[in-house]
């Protein structure tokens, strides 16, 4: 996340695809997620007290909720400005944390509701492992028909908003709609639940569509808006909104059937042969749902084929770190992943979130500008280097991820962790 996000105003191949389509960033989130549903089921594994554990859960979502609000609300605006404070009227309910909070507390709380209802052995046929967690895959099933049914059924209106023009004025846009089942940027469904929700003031500010050839001439990249850009443009747009969230569900949901397959398979082959083939499936219907026009690959709108395809890309790479660990041993040459994983809160928090950089840069000479952190990215790595580029994403891989590995081994060794 640290690399996508820092780096990808360098890099914009890898930053999030301005619409349809898959970057590196876009395989973040729902790997979060996968991962997420992964450790529910091993922490949920046992669970002495139900409504001790419900507790939990809820105290642990509330957490994420007030932490997403606090970070990505608007009152935080690390790393610059060095200032704080939102306007209530402008406040951005919906965030990273806000989306993990609701998949873990749907996803957590199925696992722990059901949990008389499990088997303790699975039988010998060949979907048992389905069967034996049907509650979670209903769980699923239902968010999907939502999504499904809103994505093609609801009717999205014409929509208007007031935004500053190239010239930097207030004025009022319109984007005309009227219809149904559409997935482009303007007038789909996932923006019009948000809009309606939170009100067209409290939603994100400066979406990815703003890269597009229709809006810019700099795509990829980010620049001046064309002459002839469309309204919605400049408009807002949610990527962690209410429906989209819904639809994100689905990927605790695969990520908790891995864990399940963990925790009952006991071979390795066995394991494997589970989660690379569920894997290649939702990586095939994927591609054919994107390439047929059907279900683009969108992860603004986190559509069912986005679901499907970082879901699989997920399992995969989970299996691949399986045999490399698990299998092979090679467990020295990852550690400083399993460091950041156990301290995963605090990195996102000081690093993805710019919290330590701001602080580091209220410590500045004459201008806020001249501090040490610019200093350091400017003559360690862009003059060294002699390119802007190069030298953003090679203090991205140093300066901020090595660091924070470094940090995450440190606390590890005296066991201090930011917990939730």
């Amino acid at each position: 996340m640290i690399l996508v996000d820092d780096g990808g105003g360098a890099y914009p191949r890898i930053d999030h695809s301005p619409w349809n389509g898959c970057t590196l960033a876009d395989f973040v989130m729902p790997f979060f997620l996968f991962i997420v549903g992964v450790a529910i089921a091993l922490a949920l594994k046992k669970i002495p007290s139900v409504p001790h554990a419900i507790r939990k859960i809820s105290l642990r979502t509330i957490k994420l909720l007030f932490w997403g609000i606090l970070l990505q609300g608007g009152y935080s605006h690390a790393p610059f400005p060095l200032d704080y404070g939102v306007d209530m009227k402008q406040i951005r309910w919906c965030g990273i944390l806000q989306r993990i909070a609701l998949v873990y507390c749907v996803v957590a709380l199925i696992e722990t509701v059901t949990t008389k209802l499990r088997p303790t052995t699975l039988s010998p046929h060949r979907f048992s492992i389905f069967s034996a967690y049907k509650w979670q895959w209903i769980g699923g099933f239902a968010a999907f028909v939502i999504y499904m049914i809103t994505t093609f059924s609801l009717y999205v209106p014409d929509w208007s908003f007031v935004a500053l023009d190239n010239n930097d004025k207030p004025q009022r846009y319109t984007v005309k709609c009227g219809m149904r089942g559409h997935f482009g940027p303007g007038c789909n469904a996932v923006g019009y639940v948000d809009r309606q929700a939170w009100g067209v003031n409290h939603l994100y500010g400066q979406p990815v569509w703003a890269r597009l050839k229709a809006c810019t001439f700099s795509s990829p990249s980010s620049g001046p808006f064309r002459k002839d850009a469309p309204s919605w443009c400049y408009g807002p747009f949610e990527p962690e909104g209410l429906l989209s969230s819904i639809s994100a569900i689905i990927s605790g949901t695969i990520g908790i059937h891995y864990g399940h397959v963990l925790i009952h398979f006991k071979g390795h082959v066995e394991r494997l042969k589970q989660w690379v083939s569920m894997a290649l499936v939702l990586l095939i219907s994927a591609l054919i749902l994107h390439f047929t026009d059907a279900i683009p690959i969108n992860k603004q709108l986190y559509s069912i084929s986005y679901v499907c395809f970082t879901a699989g890309a997920a399992g995969i790479v989970f299996s691949v770190f399986y045999i490399l660990i698990d299998v092979w041993g090679m467990r020295k040459p990852f550690l400083f992943l399993e460091w950041i994983g156990m301290n995963a809160m605090l990195v996102f928090v000081m690093a993805a979130q710019g919290i330590f950089p701001a602080f580091v840069n209220g410590w500045y000479y004459e201008h806020p500008e001249n501090n040490l952190v610019s200093w350091i990215q400017k003559h360690v790595f862009n003059d060294v280097w002699n390119s802007e580029r190069v030298g953003t994403i090679l203090y991205v891989i140093f300066a901020e991820i090595t660091f924070w590995a470094v940090v995450s081994g440190i606390l590890h060794k005296f066991r201090i962790y930011w917990k939730l």
